[in-house]
């Protein structure tokens, strides 16, 4: 295997708009995920999110969107590297949303694995707490990660 590709889902017990609209509308993406950011995702624009136990911020470039379906976005997914980020949303049979995340590509090399491993648990994160959020109303992420500030 020359590239690594992160691929990760989940199922959610709530309609594809409502699982559109939790991740690319700020103020509730920032109930799970993100401390702020600049603005609601919208095709060609760029935005920031800020991570509570990151310094600085993240800059997103929204690539698509098709409303209820899919959203892809570039951001510096490793160091100097722009990543695709693409998020597709499929209804299931019970009227749940399936959650698929995929980033990548990295040469599969000591920098691809470390990614691979950092970024593949980040995104497993956000959909359990994408899906903590919308089923429950619960925020998995608020002190999660205060270990990592003295990390720094």
């Amino acid at each position: 295997m020359d590239q690594l590709e992160i691929k990760t889902a989940i199922q959610i017990s709530k309609s594809k708009a409502e699982v559109f609209d939790a991740i690319v509308n700020p103020e509730k993406m920032s109930n799970y995920f993100i401390s702020e950011s600049t603005g609601n995702m919208a095709a060609g624009k760029s935005i920031s999110w800020k991570f509570p136990e990151f310094e600085g911020a993240v800059v997103i470039e929204v690539k698509r969107l098709i409303p209820d379906e899919f959203i892809s976005f570039e951001w510096e997914g490793a160091k100097a590297k722009k990543l695709l980020v693409s998020i597709s949303l499929t209804e299931m049979p019970d009227k749940s949303t399936l959650v698929k995340v995929t980033e990548g590509k990295m040469p599969n090399d000591k920098a691809g694995i470390q990614w691979f491993g950092g970024n593949t648990e980040g995104w497993a994160n956000f959909l359990g707490c994408l899906k903590a959020y919308l089923e429950y109303g619960i925020n998995l992420r608020e002190g999660a990660f205060e270990f990592r500030r003295a990390e720094v």
